[in-house]
């Protein structure tokens, strides 16, 4: 793996010095290289400790019952420290991730070179529990002054509005389930199941476990509840709004000072958060790009807001480019039409299927350049740039390295002077 790794960054490099990409993008591109690898090395570590003495090895237990460590400090016991994170100057935007990672692991231990590497990461450890808890004291002393008068005063305000909540999702992964996101608050409206037409939750009534259970067993994908955010109360907020005080399991009463509950569950997680650096060690986590969507479910594809435009690629095929800001994807079981699975398709990617089209799992939907942020044009013509001068709007940057130049758009001291490409139309000679 880590062969593979280095011969596709040393493609990379070849490819960057021939001036085929910029620097920007060599950087990107190796720093993508390096978490892949990372990421796969630390899959087979947890893989084989899994396995190890039937999953009774000490070090795994540890870490699969959350008792202490995690994934990432396991990753540099047994597997490759990764990549470092660069100390930087407060408000600095550049480049944070030094690009040779740390290959060794703490049990194999480090060359000198690598070690050095790493002393980085170890001194803002140091720097950073000095300097952050103070900060982390204050935000809760700020939080409590803004907070302090937010106070259960009534036991419903009638207010019929609320928030529609539904799953928490990442293209496909949920990062948090309706369940989660409903449970003790109150409906705003009567919830009956979609196929049985069996009344769920009433309106005005807490979403207990059970109920909440019934809900996420049923297709329903959005409910909605009632919110401090639309409570009607004129001082403080109603225990209706609120929902279940966490700390007996039951609604709210009143004189609850919940603003202040708030605040200080919020600031004292902070003091903590500090420390969080020193138990990574510096350790950049930087998480792999996707550039591709498959299809998880056999089902038909359904498309929202689809805008595409017709190219040529580099192979001589023809392939459509999405040019939509807020293109979605559904994938529609065909016997029942309940939504299975839903992701966005982003700009500028290139579409292998149509909408109502058969999609099989595992097909792939579209792929796209994760590297690079382009802009598609929608219409044929000839480009004409406005307000383009050098040294006002643009400058010409070489490359120190390649000897290629380019030009980098800069912000104009002239405030009436702003770059841009317009698509004029051919003009026909009569």
């Amino acid at each position: 793996m880590i062969a593979d790794a280095q011969e596709q960054v040393d493609e990379v490099i070849g490819n960057y010095n021939l001036g085929f990409i910029t620097n920007n993008e060599r950087y990107n591109q190796i720093i993508d290289i390096w978490t892949h690898a990372n990421s796969k090395v630390t899959k087979k570590v947890l893989d084989k400790l899994s396995t190890e003495r039937q999953g009774f090895n000490a070090v795994y237990m540890m870490l699969d019952s959350g008792a202490r460590g995690s994934k990432e400090q396991i990753k540099q016991l047994s597997g490759m420290r990764g990549l470092m994170a660069k100390p930087q100057k407060a408000g600095d935007t550049t480049a944070s991730i030094i690009e040779n990672p740390v290959l060794s692991n703490f049990r194999e231990g480090l060359s000198i070179l690598e070690y050095f590497i790493s002393t980085h990461g170890a001194h803002k450890g140091l720097a950073d529990t000095a300097l952050k808890t103070a900060d982390a004291g204050y935000l809760t002393r700020r939080l409590v002054d803004v907070a302090q008068d937010v106070i259960i005063n009534e036991s419903d305000c009638g207010t019929l509005r609320g928030l529609s909540m539904t799953a928490l999702k990442n293209n496909d992964d949920v990062v948090e389930s309706l369940y989660d996101r409903v449970l003790g608050r109150v409906a705003v409206n009567d919830v009956y199941h979609p196929t049985t037409g069996e009344l769920i939750v009433s309106v005005g009534e807490l979403i207990n476990e059970d109920i909440g259970a019934k809900i996420e067993a049923s297709p329903i994908e959005t409910i909605d509840i009632r919110s401090v955010l639309t409570c009607e109360s004129k001082n403080g907020v109603c225990s209706k709004c609120y929902g279940r005080n966490l700390a007996n399991g039951r609604l709210v009463q009143l004189g609850d000072a919940v603003g202040i509950i708030a605040a200080q569950s919020i600031g004292e997680p902070g003091t903590q958060l500090t420390l969080r650096t020193f138990h990574v060690g510096g350790t950049a986590s930087n998480v792999a790009a996707s550039s591709k969507l498959e299809a998880k479910y056999d089902g038909i594809a359904e498309i929202d807001e689809l805008r595409t435009v017709e190219r040529v690629n580099n192979d001589g095929k023809k392939v459509n480019i999405v040019i939509g800001r807020s293109t979605e994807v559904r994938i529609v079981d065909s016997n029942t039409g309940i939504t299975l699975t839903t992701g966005n398709i982003p700009y500028g990617s290139d579409l292998y299927i149509k909408p109502g089209s058969k999609v099989k799992k595992g097909e792939l939907i579209c792929d796209w350049d994760p590297y690079n942020a382009i802009i598609v044009s929608e219409f044929g013509g000839t480009a004409e740039f406005e307000h383009i001068k050098e040294n006002v709007t643009f400058r010409e940057e070489s490359d120190e390295q390649t000897g290629f130049k380019e030009k980098v758009i800069i912000e104009s001291k002239d405030k009436t002077m702003s770059p841009m490409i317009r698509i004029v139309e051919k003009k026909v000679s009569r």
